[in-house]
């Protein structure tokens, strides 16, 4: 039974497959991070867009 043990201790096979599942879980919040930022800026930006066309259009049909 201690042979077993000491041999699940010195095996570090599973270790990497940890490393890379937790590297894997934190590019996937700083993805998902980015891209709620990125686009509520974007939703901004088209508004405001939005605002300006709507402003020249009635500007330019004279209202």
């Amino acid at each position: 039974m201690t042979k077993l043990f000491s041999r699940f201790l010195k095996d570090e096979s599973g270790a990497t497959a940890i490393e890379y599942g937790l590297i894997a879980a934190l590019i996937s919040v700083a993805l998902i991070a980015g891209a709620t930022s990125l686009g509520g800026n974007i939703g901004n930006t088209f508004n405001a867009l939005s605002d300006r066309m709507s402003t020249a259009a009635d500007s330019a049909a004279g209202n």
